[in-house]
């Protein structure tokens, strides 16, 4: 039996909130994911919606037709997958496509969810489930913002500087943003993080301070909470003490994300190089990684052991950006040689140049206040592409 929507009271109530006007919204499917019978209940539900078969197959061209598509993707067929991740990146931000998945699994969801799908729904697809999306979407309707992206920024090894290369990667970013307000640099680095001293903020609100606000961090307005540093990016501190690395759960991490997310439009994470369950988490809810080592023997089979674990856990479906820091031609290890090793180039090589960056962590300074025009600036400004990517392109931007 069909169950009628307009039965329930949600809907019900929902339907008569919904003022008479004309269509606003179009929406299309591909055939076989919206029943026949499903049409005129979604358009008494939503009047100012229009719905339209597209045909069998995803179409090439939606940007004029549809606000709102309606496909169907099998999770098990890789090539499935891989075909709605290259149409989810190339579409129009403009079109909000809602994926049927078939043989859903939990991978396939966050990647596709990540990569651009306003929705992804397990088949088979039921009314309620289908009527709560669509009101999900209308409910959006008007608001041109998109939720932020979040980039973890992991450690191979101990001592590869890599919060120093993200502090000053989201201050070059500050600086080229026309709002510097929507970067936030989180330091969830528990045990070790020293972010805020990088950023020169003695007093800021940490990690253990949102402890105590449980999951209810999603709905946090930390915009306004977070101390922010000269150059306007927002810093959540880690523990002032040494903090169990347990004190976080995945649960936590997820409703912090989700509220990082919402305010901001890029968020860092510095996350320790340790693996737990939330780190995983955070990881598993990160648009992309950048991962940051040294060309050491130790350090290029600890490369080698996360991606290991990356493909374990399949987070190897998210783009990933290596970073080789401290990189002298007397290094202990030659890059070709660490290359060799991983079975990957690197994607950025950061040259050593302690006068200049342990000046500027010490003093609290960007670089090139220290020293302009280094190469180790240059360097530093690719990480800072590899970490942002599109996270700005709603935003203007400013000449430095």
């Amino acid at each position: 039996m069909v169950m009628d929507l307009s039965e329930r009271p949600r809907y019900r109530a929902t339907q008569q909130n919904v003022p008479a006007r004309a269509v606003v919204c179009r929406a299309g499917f591909v055939e076989g994911t919206v029943r026949p019978d499903q049409i005129p209940t979604l358009r008494s539900l939503f009047p100012q919606m229009t719905c339209q078969n597209v045909g069998s197959t995803w179409p090439d061209h939606t940007a004029s037709r549809f606000d709102i598509l309606i496909v169907e993707v099998d999770a098990q067929a890789p090539h499935d997958v891989e075909a709605a991740l290259h149409r989810l990146k190339s579409q129009p931000r403009s079109l909000r496509t809602v994926i049927f998945l078939r043989d859903a699994d939990v991978a396939s969801t966050r990647v596709l969810a990540q990569q651009g799908a306003a929705d992804v729904l397990p088949m088979p697809v039921s009314d309620a489930s289908l009527a709560l999306c669509f009101e999900r979407l209308l409910s959006r309707e008007g608001s041109d913002r998109r939720p932020g992206q979040v980039v973890a920024l992991l450690k191979a090894g101990g001592g590869v500087g890599a919060t120093s290369l993200g502090v000053q990667a989201a201050r070059i970013l500050a600086a080229s943003a026309a709002d510097a307000h929507k970067i936030c640099f989180a330091d969830l680095d528990l045990q070790f993080g020293a972010a805020a001293l990088y950023f020169d903020l003695a007093e800021a609100l940490s990690v253990s301070d949102c402890f105590n606000v449980g999951n209810d961090l999603a709905e946090a307005r930390l915009a306004s909470a977070l101390a922010t540093d000269r150059s306007g990016v927002h810093v959540l501190a880690a523990p002032q003490e040494p903090t169990a690395l347990d004190a976080l759960t995945p649960q936590l991490t997820g409703a912090l994300i989700g509220g990082l997310r919402r305010d901001f439009a890029l968020t860092i994470l510095d996350l320790p190089s340790v693996w737990t369950p939330w780190t995983n988490a955070a990881l598993q809810l990160s648009d992309r990684i950048v991962m940051v080592t040294r060309p050491s023997v130790g350090h290029v089979h600890l490369v080698r052991r996360q991606l290991s674990v990356f493909s374990l856990q399949k987070l190897d479906m998210l783009p990933l950006t290596l970073v080789c820091n401290f990189a002298t031609a007397a290094a202990g290890l030659p890059l070709k040689t660490a290359e060799r090793s991983i079975g990957r180039p690197f994607d950025i090589v950061v040259p050593e140049d302690a006068k200049v960056m342990g000046a500027a962590t010490d003093q609290g300074l960007r670089l090139a206040d220290v020293r302009r025009g280094t190469k180790l600036e240059k360097a530093v400004a690719l990480v800072a592409d590899a970490l942002a990517q599109d996270a700005f392109a709603d935003l203007p931007t400013v000449r430095v």
